[in-house]
């Protein structure tokens, strides 16, 4: 069987398998590249020929266009695909819609690339699937001890609290537009919060494509022609930069709400003057990380996108080789 860690190399336009010619999520133009999801830090414009699943490719066009993304190939969970005579399979993620682990089978060998990952359910994506490999690069980035995420139900119990407390306040949720945003509106609804739900504009055009998808979110609505002061006791889904920006000056004493795994930490959500946070991730915890090195079973893992050091410490205390692998361009989009 080939040694798995010849699969893959990294290079300055990101991971790289030369067997089948082709790049996943690179930060740079390439003439081939796979693509796990749709957030800007993995999915690039500019690629001549990509492959990812059709929510991702619909993702990818609506952010970029569509003569922006080069030439797709769309694959379904499962199916296996030859590049250049390597297989690539895709397989569900459980991080936002259409989001995909790569899995890469060369002469025996089996590689899983993560992108990023959650494992607690989400009602708007297929939950995470246990792959079984030789090699396993998983992301970190909450890949610290400390971040152990409450359930979801809990923080939405907060934001729903509030709004009984403050039923003269608009409550500003700042929420990444593409997985988050559209999470919590599902999640809001499961928890029997059947008001209509007004959208920044920066929130519609996503917030359809899910629609599209068959995904439920609710009435919701646009801003225009809407007064200020009908929106006391209402919710305003908006992107995280325009909680404190000129925008929401125009809402009075709203109440800021800002969604994101960040919100542990309490000096984060001081500096962004948010007034209620709520821990609510798309990404995988310590918990989730360290049951994942361990399910998927890899002698090696790769350890990237985050707080590489603690977790490669924790990896190789289980007896399991491990190094940090630094990939340039990750950032924290859809926290």
């Amino acid at each position: 069987m080939m040694d798995a860690r010849k699969v893959l190399q990294l290079r300055p336009e990101g991971l790289y398998c030369p067997a089948g010619d082709f790049f996943i999520d690179p930060h740079r133009p390439v003439d081939r590249a796979v693509v796990t999801h749709g957030h800007a830090d993995h999915a690039r414009p500019g690629n001549a020929r990509v492959m990812t699943t059709a929510p991702t490719a619909r993702i990818m066009e609506s952010r970029f266009g569509a003569d922006r993304i080069g030439v797709l190939q769309t694959a379904d969970y499962g199916d296996k695909v030859s590049l250049s005579g390597v297989s690539v399979t895709l397989l569900p993620a459980g991080h936002v819609l259409g989001s995909a682990q790569v899995l890469i089978e060369q002469q025996g060998a089996r590689v899983v690339v993560s992108g990023d990952y959650k494992r607690r359910r989400d009602p708007t994506c297929a939950g995470f699937e246990v792959a079984s490999c030789d090699l396993y690069i998983t992301e970190a980035t909450f890949g610290l001890p400390v971040f152990r995420h409450p359930p979801d139900r809990v923080e939405v119990a907060k934001l729903i609290k509030s709004l009984d407390l403050f039923p003269d306040r608009t409550h500003l949720l700042g929420a990444y537009a593409l997985g988050k945003a559209q999470r919590l509106l599902m999640l809001l609804r499961e928890a029997g919060y059947d008001l209509p739900i007004y959208l920044h504009g920066a929130m519609a055009a996503l917030c359809d494509l899910y629609r599209a998808h068959g995904l439920d979110l609710g009435e919701l609505r646009t801003l225009e022609g809407v007064k200020k002061q009908d929106l006391k006791g209402g919710i305003v889904l908006c992107p995280p930069s325009a909680l404190n920006d000129r925008w929401s000056r125009g809402f009075g004493n709203a109440v800021r709400v800002f969604a994101s795994g960040w919100m542990m930490v309490r000096q984060r959500a001081k500096q962004r003057g948010v007034e209620l946070p709520l821990v609510l991730s798309d990404h995988a915890d310590w918990d989730e990380l360290t049951a994942t090195v361990k399910d998927v079973g890899a002698e090696t893992i790769w350890v990237t996108h985050g707080r590489e050091e603690a977790l490669v410490h924790h990896i190789r205390t289980e007896g399991i080789e491990a190094e940090a692998l630094s990939v340039a361009g990750r950032e924290e989009e859809g926290s």
